[in-house]
């Protein structure tokens, strides 16, 4: 496990999107696993100056999406798809064919996430996942509770995930109940592990994760048993560490 704490968020941008764009330069034919939400933004804003400037390209890369929320159609304003599109995808040449995300409008979700999980396998595995880290602990959509799925799967968003996610909607309202997200057995298979955690209000947890016992009640936990994890985390998240 390897942790740095940044001063500032462009040093962990920069950080971050460095990690990737090696990655890229060094593998053209990479696999990555990406995020969403307001943590990797900066990031992604990062690659797409990179690629701006010639330094990588992404025409040979694959990517899947950690999740998606159900109900929404993917040209939903607050969908991951258009998440995808507005932050990295539209602005950098990767094909849309090599850019896989879970669909949420999918009329039977166990078989959208088995048809997945078949894209997944085909890929055989993800060079570098990208995760950020949910108030309770939750990876992906990967919820606390007594046991975890380790495939792609549905699942029913806690009240205070929805209620951290709702400063993207209109009202709570409007939140989605539920997700379709790639399984912790599936996002421990990759080969590194990018975690990313900004915030004075995810100090605690990500502490817990990091140096607290295993345990599925804080799904994060079990990043401990990766062989290749790299946190990247602002000075506020990164205060208990000090």
């Amino acid at each position: 496990m390897n942790i740095h704490i940044f001063q500032n968020q462009q040093e962990l941008n920069e950080a971050g999107a460095g990690i990737i764009t090696s990655l890229v330069q060094m593998q053209p034919k990479a696999v990555l696993g990406l995020a969403t939400g307001g943590t990797p933004v900066g990031i992604y804003e990062e690659l797409v100056k990179a690629y701006e400037k010639g330094r990588v390209s992404f025409k040979a890369v694959t990517t899947f999406n950690l999740d998606e929320y159900v109900g929404l159609p993917a040209d939903h304003p607050e969908s991951y798809h258009t998440y995808m599109k507005q932050h990295l995808f539209d602005h950098i040449d990767l094909p849309a064919s090599q850019a896989h995300i879970p669909n949420g409008y999918a009329a039977d979700p166990d078989a959208e996430c088995q048809r997945y999980d078949q894209e997944l396998e085909a890929a055989k595995q993800i060079d570098l996942q990208i995760l950020g880290l949910g108030h309770n602990g939750h990876i992906g959509f990967n919820e606390p509770d007594d046991s975890l799925i380790s495939s792609t799967h549905p699942v029913e968003l806690k009240p205070e995930t929805r209620e951290a996610n709702a400063r993207f909607f209109s009202s709570i309202d409007e939140v989605p109940t539920h997700a379709l997200t790639m399984g912790v057995g599936t996002i421990l298979k990759a080969k590194t592990i990018l975690l990313i955690v900004r915030g004075a209000d995810k100090a605690e947890i990500v502490h817990r994760a990091l140096t607290g016992p295993i345990t599925t009640e804080i799904p994060a936990t079990l990043l401990q048993t990766h062989p290749h994890l790299v946190v990247l985390l602002d000075a506020e998240a990164g205060r208990l560490f000090e």
